[in-house]
């Protein structure tokens, strides 16, 4: 890979305004998310200790499967999160940790566009399971121009039978 520059997030994220549920509309290929995940949802809720608990779900076979992790900001930074989904006393390791940067929000914060600063991890999240084809494509010519490649990019099924 080359040197890109540092990857660009929001720079005052409103975390109480990006709580709540987002639908995944697109996203890289990762191993801890089957390729045959339809209706992927999150839900983001505030922890009393500051962090953020996530509740990750998607359909596979007809079945509902859930993670459940917590997120923490960087450096006190919203728009930077670092993400595990191991068991509640294992999430002190450091390998354990997956970056979610916020790099671009809608202003209504109905979309937004979050990757990995190694750009190996890229997803397009709106809060209705549908994104105008427009608005889709705005959001990731964002992601081409920070230097994510969209060649392998899977765009999220949503069958009428959502999981959140």
């Amino acid at each position: 890979m080359t040197d890109l520059p540092p990857l660009k997030t929001v720079t005052d994220l409103k975390l109480p305004r990006y709580l709540g549920t987002w639908y995944e509309i697109a996203r890289l290929p990762m191993r801890h998310e089957p390729e045959g995940c339809t209706d992927v949802s999150a839900h983001y809720q505030l922890l009393d200790n500051g962090n953020v608990a996530v509740t990750n779900r998607c359909r596979m076979d007809g079945e509902i499967e859930e993670a459940t992790g917590e997120a923490c900001a960087i450096d006190n930074d919203s728009a930077r999160l670092e993400v595990s989904f191991l068991p509640k006393g294992l999430r002190w390791l450091p390998f354990a940790k997956g970056d979610y940067w916020v790099m671009q929000v809608a202003p209504d914060y109905s979309v937004a566009l979050v990757g990995s600063p190694d750009r190996k991890y890229l997803w397009l999240l709106a809060r209705e399971p549908r994104l105008d084809a427009t608005v889709q494509e705005h959001y990731l010519a964002s992601a081409r121009l920070q230097g994510f490649d969209l060649s392998e990019l899977i765009l999220t099924p949503h069958t009428g039978h959502p999981t959140a």
